[in-house]
């Protein structure tokens, strides 16, 4: 089970980060999916985008909803998505939520479209077992929900259990549900800027450090 961290929240005043470009974000939906391995990520990525419009800055992030229809996530919510994966076009991250039960999930087709026109794959939860099953994950260490540990090893995966996040580089994955929220904060930290990330951590309340 995964261990106790203590996290002190940052006295930062605000982002420090000279915008010089705009990473592409996109976050997959599909029927089934936890919603707050979808909405986590993307409020995340939404408040540090606010933060610097706050002092005249650009943007950091293009986010993108992808999925092909409407879906209806775990517990019923329906969400519309704002693009489509066909027209998704290069993203610097993939964000790939995770399910109950991702035995009986089918986000396979979109992920495997969406793959190779992203420079970084990036899972919440038992999303790291749709990149598993498609052999995007191979030999570099990985981590999920400490209740499905057991379950990625018999599979073959490399599995930490004592981290919140792990960065393989090409490849970032994250334990349970609130743990996409830190995830994606060092995503924050790593294509911006860390004082945007502390920033954003703080503006949402949200206890955070780099460390893991």
């Amino acid at each position: 089970m995964r261990g106790t961290r203590t996290a002190v929240a940052s006295s930062r005043p605000g982002p420090t980060v000279d915008r010089v470009s705009t990473y592409r974000i996109g976050l997959l939906a599909f029927d089934g999916c936890d919603a707050m391995d979808l909405v986590g990520p993307y409020e995340v990525l939404l408040t540090a985008n606010r933060l610097l419009e706050r002092r005249s800055r650009e943007p950091a992030f293009d986010v993108a909803v992808l999925g092909a229809h409407e879906v209806t996530v775990y517990g019923g919510l329906r969400l519309v998505p704002t693009t489509s994966v066909t027209d998704a076009g290069h993203l610097d991250v993939l964000i790939v939520p995770g399910a109950i039960d991702p035995g009986s999930a089918r986000p396979d087709e979109a992920i495997a479209v969406l793959a190779p026109q992203a420079g970084v794959l990036a899972s919440v939860c038992t999303g790291v077992f749709f990149l598993h099953r498609l052999g995007l994950v191979g030999e570099r260490t990985v981590t999920t929900h400490w209740e499905d540990v057991p379950l990625l090893r018999a599979a073959g995966a490399t599995v930490r259990d004592d981290v919140r996040w792990v960065d393989s580089g090409s490849l970032v994955t994250s334990g349970g549900i609130s743990s996409g929220v830190a995830m994606t904060l060092h995503l924050v930290a790593r294509f911006a800027d860390r004082g945007l990330a502390e920033a954003t951590a703080r503006q949402i309340d949200h206890v955070w450090t780099e460390d893991r």
